[in-house]
C-alpha cells in the first residue's frame, strides 16, 4: 500500500501530457489532443517552409525540345507548339505551391515567393492576351480562337482567392485551355501566326510591363522620397512641374524585388521559345544576336541576396533593387532596339 502510496503523485505529475490518461473527461481528452496537435505544427513549421519555399522557385529549362535543336532546318515542330508549351510549363511549376492566396501559418509568411509567382503570373497573363488577340489570328477580323480566350480569362482570375472560387482551380482550367490550344495547332483548330508584326506586339508587351518594374525598383533607394512627375510632358493643358511622393515602405522592398525576379524569370522562358517560334523572321531581320543578347541579359536577372538590402547610392552597402533594375532596363532597351529593327 505504501509503494502504491508513493506512485500516485508521481503518475498524477506525468500524465498531465497524455491525452490517453484515465480519469480525463472528454473535454479534457480533446483538450489535450489539441494542445498535442498544436505543439507538432509549430515544431513541424520550419520544415514546411523549407520545403514550400524550395517549391515556389522552380528551376530554369530548355523549352525548345532537343530533337528541333539537332534538327532545326527540318522545323519538326509545328508553329506555336514551343511557345503554348513553354507557358503550360511556366504555369504548372507555378502551381505546384501556389502561396499567394494562403491565409494560415506558417507559408502565409513567405512573402518573398508569393511575389515572384505573382511575377510569374503577369508574363503569363501578358503572353496569353497577346496569344489570343494576335499570335492566333491571321488579321484583326478574324474570330478569337475559344481556348487561347479562355485560358487569358482563366489566368485573370483573383490571384489571392482561396475559395469560391480557388485561384489553383481557375489557373488550372487556364492550364487545360493552353492544352487544348495545343492540341488544336495539330489538328488545325487552332493557329500560331510567328509574324514580324506579332512579335513586335508581343515585345511591346513585355517592354511595357519591365517599364512599370523598372519603376517600383528606382523608387527602393532611401533617398529618393519624391520625383518630378513626367507624365504632364508635353500636355499643353497642364502647367509646372508637379512631384509625386514614391517613397517605398521598407516592408515592400524585397516584394519588388523578388516579384521583379519572377518578372525575369518566366520572360527569360518565353523570349527562348519566342527565338525558336519567330528564328525566321530574326534570320530575315539579321536581328539574331541581338535577340541572343536579351535572353543573357535576363538569365543575369537571376540571383538571389541572403538579404535583400538598400544602401544608399553612396554607401558600402550594396543596393539590389538598383542592380536588378540596371539589368532590367538593359533587356527593355534592347527590347525597343528590336521593335525598331523589326519594323524597318
Amino acid at each position: 500500500m505504501k509503494a502504491e502510496q508513493g506512485n500516485g503523485p508521481e503518475l498524477g505529475r506525468t500524465a498531465w501530457f497524455n491525452p490517453l490518461a484515465s480519469g480525463l473527461s472528454p473535454l479534457g481528452r480533446a483538450g489535450r489532443i489539441i494542445l498535442w496537435a498544436f505543439f507538432l505544427y509549430v515544431i513541424s513549421a520550419p520544415i514546411i517552409m523549407w520545403y514550400e519555399y524550395d517549391r515556389a522557385f522552380p528551376p530554369f529549362f530548355n523549352p525548345v525540345p532537343a530533337q528541333s535543336q539537332a534538327a532545326e532546318s527540318q522545323k519538326v515542330s509545328l508553329p506555336g507548339e514551343v511557345f503554348s508549351d513553354t507557358m503550360i510549363t511556366l504555369s504548372r511549376g507555378m502551381l505546384k505551391a501556389w502561396l499567394p492566396n494562403d491565409v494560415i501559418y506558417p507559408s502565409v509568411l513567405l512573402d518573398n515567393p508569393q511575389n515572384f509567382q505573382m511575377g510569374q503570373l503577369e508574363i503569363i497573363r501578358y503572353s496569353t492576351r497577346v496569344l489570343r488577340d494576335k499570335l492566333s489570328r491571321q488579321r484583326t477580323t478574324d474570330k478569337i480562337d475559344p481556348q487561347a480566350d479562355r485560358a487569358f480569362t482563366d489566368f485573370s482570375n483573383n490571384p489571392h482567392l482561396w475559395i469560391f472560387p480557388a485561384a489553383e482551380a481557375k489557373f488550372g482550367d487556364g492550364v487545360q485551355a493552353l492544352q487544348a490550344y495545343r492540341k488544336g495547332l495539330a489538328t488545325g483548330a487552332s493557329h500560331f501566326y510567328p509574324r514580324a508584326d506579332n512579335l513586335i506586339e508581343l515585345l511591346e508587351q513585355y517592354t511595357s510591363l519591365l517599364g512599370g518594374v523598372d519603376t517600383r525598383l528606382a523608387n527602393a533607394p532611401r533617398d529618393v522620397g519624391r520625383r518630378l512627375s513626367e507624365e504632364t510632358a508635353g500636355d499643353s493643358t497642364q502647367q509646372g512641374e508637379q512631384m509625386l511622393q514614391v517613397a517605398v515602405p521598407w516592408t515592400q522592398i524585397d516584394d519588388n524585388f523578388y516579384f521583379a525576379r519572377g518578372v525575369a524569370y518566366a520572360m527569360f522562358e518565353m523570349m527562348l521559345a519566342v527565338r525558336w517560334e519567330f528564328r525566321d523572321v530574326l534570320q530575315i531581320k539579321r536581328s539574331g544576336e541581338l535577340m541572343d543578347s536579351i535572353v543573357q541579359d535576363l538569365r543575369l536577372a537571376d540571383f538571389e541576396p541572403m538579404v535583400v538590402l538598400n544602401g544608399s547610392r553612396d554607401s558600402i552597402f550594396a543596393n539590389h533593387s538598383l542592380k536588378l533594375m540596371a539589368t532590367l532596363e538593359n533587356v527593355r532597351q534592347k527590347m525597343i532596339n528590336l521593335q525598331q529593327m523589326l519594323e524597318r
